[in-house]
């Protein structure tokens, strides 16, 4: 098997201000009960969650057998717009937001996670995205 990590960066790394631990918070647990349940990632979502800078989240998944990379890119992408709609569409409570389920049930933020999703949904509107990242020099 193949695990391929994708880096979501919903912010830009040291030039726009991180989220808040709540609207990330909540993201986590919409975005990965979205992908759990997805008629094409359920089997293949290993993990969503954040990033310890704030910027955003790692998705990794699972290739299967004989997928080529750019099959994989464009499937995560298509499944990633449809996790932001649904994060922007949803309504009622966040999933796991129980002190059975969560470590910090109360830090979460559906008003913010459903504003940082509009932002990103329109990021990935206004260009074509790939997840292919040009290198950088050192210290950039």
């Amino acid at each position: 098997e193949v695990l391929t990590t994708f880096d979501i960066r919903m912010t830009r790394p040291n030039f726009e201000p991180v989220m808040n631990t709540a609207e990330i918070h909540a993201i986590e647990h919409l975005g990965a009960t979205f992908l759990r349940n997805h008629k094409d990632f359920a089997s293949k979502t290993i993990y969503f969650g954040p990033m310890g800078c704030r910027t955003g989240f790692y998705l990794i998944v699972r290739q299967a057998a004989g997928e080529d990379t750019d099959t994989l890119n464009a499937s995560v992408l298509a499944a990633l717009r449809e996790a932001l709609a649904d994060i922007t569409a949803h309504t009622g409570a966040v999933p796991g937001a129980h002190r059975r389920e969560c470590g910090n049930y109360r830090c979460l933020s559906l008003a913010a996670a459903k504003a940082e999703a509009e932002k990103y949904l329109a990021v990935l509107d206004s260009r074509p995205q790939t997840f292919i990242y040009e290198k950088q020099e050192k210290g950039i």
